[in-house]
């Protein structure tokens, strides 16, 4: 097992993946990190669809053009999920407050999944797997998605996880440097010096496209980022989360 250091620090994105199935203890392993998750008031607004179904991850595939959907051994889907508190609710003939039409109601949902996900890419980089986080399963097209993985009223996706034994290892990304990530008491105010590290950062991140292995770009960090932003503004999301239950009102 790799130590929390190399866990947390050598972790890339792993796309490719061998045949060879997961051990079925690491599988526990995951699980359990997975149930073991700090939530908001311990109300655990969260449940994950563990997907091995081989027909299932291509249809997903078709969807979403993310071809590690289809190769990966393992597929996990991280969900909001108030619809589990609300089924017992209303057993117990207790008033369920609206409080999916909330934005803090939205926020923990997201907020809980993303740390149940976080959890079980900890623990399964720790055994040595490759793992894969994709977004584009909340967006390609959340209606038909919701339909595939029959997911009730209160319940929309968050993000997937793609977990497989890796069969490549990319180069490492450069992230921000620890002066933009971590701020002191407060948020820094000096736009200008800011300014000056982001484009330091942006030129490292064009550098290492120019160079990386198994694929080289042009992208820069802003530019790139920016057309995802631009590309996103179609999304029909909260659309999408009313017809799941969400009626954000305030």
């Amino acid at each position: 097992m790799k130590s929390v250091k190399e866990t947390l620090l050598d972790r890339v994105s792993i796309r490719r993946y061998e045949r060879e199935a997961i051990p079925a203890e690491t599988m526990t392993l995951i699980r359990e990190a997975v149930r073991n998750t700090p939530t908001s008031y311990n109300g655990q607004q969260f449940s994950v669809i563990e997907i091995d179904d081989q027909p299932l991850k291509e249809e997903l595939y078709a969807i979403t053009n993310q071809k590690q959907l289809k190769t990966c051994n393992r597929l996990l889907i991280f969900v909001s999920d108030y619809n589990k508190i609300s089924l017992l609710a209303k057993a117990k003939n207790l008033q369920m407050p609206s409080f999916t039409d909330t934005m803090d109601g939205v926020t923990i949902g997201i907020i809980d999944a993303s740390l149940a996900m976080m959890s079980a890419v900890v623990a399964a980089e720790s055994c040595g797997l490759g793992c894969n986080c994709i977004g584009y399963l909340r967006t390609a097209d959340p209606a038909k998605i919701a339909e595939l993985l029959h997911l009730p009223k209160g319940v929309f996706v968050v993000c997937g996880l793609a977990l497989g034994i890796p069969r490549e290892h990319p180069d490492l990304k450069p992230k921000q440097p620890e002066s933009l990530v971590f701020h002191s008491n407060r948020y820094r105010g000096d736009t200008a010096e800011m300014t000056e590290e982001l484009a330091a950062y942006d030129n490292r991140v064009s550098e290492y496209n120019k160079t990386r292995a198994g694929g080289t770009s042009d992208n820069d960090w802003c530019a790139h980022i920016i057309d995802y932003y631009d590309h996103a503004m179609g999304y029909e999301i909260l659309q999408y989360l009313k017809n799941q239950g969400y009626d954000v009102k305030k």
